[in-house]
């Protein structure tokens, strides 16, 4: 699986670099977040007043990987530039309880302000890449979240820091035609709106990808043979199928009917809907390229951090 071309779900690349840190569409995510979370807490100005220094560390309670220091340098920089951050673990570094994350220095009144914030965002982000990691282990490169998020791109980041993969990363950036678009399509059966659309959609109207929902084996037959005849247009890239609510087992069996017709490489197959943890090993090998949950970072536990201000 590591070896494969990249997948059009894989979208990491760009919110967050290695080498650069986080892109002006992360840079922006961060803007609005970081000014939602501060505003609930009453601060609504930059901090100005003492500049006596004081210290304090941010230590790990828990085993997890770390996320959002990128968040935090972006907050401060803006609401609290007095305040002085020294990383021990930067985002996607895996940590122990007990481990150091990082030593604060500036003003205590400042550090007591911002506390709060910084930790918020530090184990809700961190407890969605620990999530991710641990599902990725399983299946490395073949989980996706979805667009079921809390914190939008930041939550879609964080899978990311995790070793999952983002899916789309908004509503236009590809297009997804679900079982509520092939209602309102005129006339006909459900497999003959999906032929009709699939014959007549511009190959470069769509954007990153092209998904479209499919209910039975039929249907999904029948969507990957209508776009196997169209290989030869210029802009031909794979058909994303998503087989909702198959199970691993009825998913398996779409694989081998695809394959038996040779229509296999002509698509991409995701499923979705009661995946769950305990059954990833399934999925992973019944032959599906992507299985997308939003489990990965919907209602994860965060990562258990603390800050202790030196005497």
């Amino acid at each position: 699986m590591a070896d494969r071309p990249r997948l059009p779900h894989d979208r990491g690349h760009l919110l967050w670099s290695s080498e650069d840190g986080p892109t002006r569409m992360l840079q922006a995510s961060m803007d609005r977040w970081t000014q939602a979370v501060l505003g609930d807490d009453g601060i609504d100005m930059p901090y100005m007043g003492s500049r006596d220094n004081s210290e304090a560390r941010i230590i790990a309670r828990s085993e997890g990987i770390i996320c959002g220091t990128a968040v935090v340098d972006y907050m401060l920089q803006i609401w609290s530039p007095d305040i002085r951050v020294r990383w021990r673990a930067s985002d996607g570094k895996s940590v122990v309880s007990g481990d150091e994350i990082a030593e604060l220095s500036g003003p205590a009144e400042a550090i007591l302000l911002m506390e709060r914030s910084i930790l918020n965002i530090l184990g809700y982000l961190g407890g969605i890449s620990t999530e991710a990691n641990k599902w990725a282990r399983i299946a490395p490169k073949q989980v996706a979240c979805t667009r079921k998020t809390v914190w939008g791109l930041l939550d879609k980041w964080a899978v990311h820091i995790g070793g999952g993969l983002t899916h789309r990363l908004n509503r236009t950036e590809a297009k997804m035609v679900k079982e509520n678009d092939l209602a309102g399509f005129d006339g006909g059966t459900q497999i003959e709106k999906i032929a009709n659309y699939l014959q007549s959609i511009d190959m470069t109207s769509f954007g990153a990808f092209l998904e479209i929902e499919v209910q039975e084996a039929k249907e999904a037959i029948v969507a990957a043979s209508v776009w196997s005849l169209r290989k030869d247009e210029p802009d031909f890239q794979k058909l994303v199928i998503m087989l909702d609510n198959f199970g691993p087992e009825a998913s398996a069996k779409a694989v081998e009917e695809l394959e038996a017709m040779n229509l296999r490489e002509f698509v991409v197959l995701e499923a979705s809907g009661g995946i769950s943890f305990d059954s990833l090993d399934e999925w992973h090998e019944c032959g599906l390229d992507v299985v997308s949950t939003s489990a990965i970072n919907r209602g994860t536990s965060p990562l258990d951090l603390s800050m202790l201000m030196d005497e």
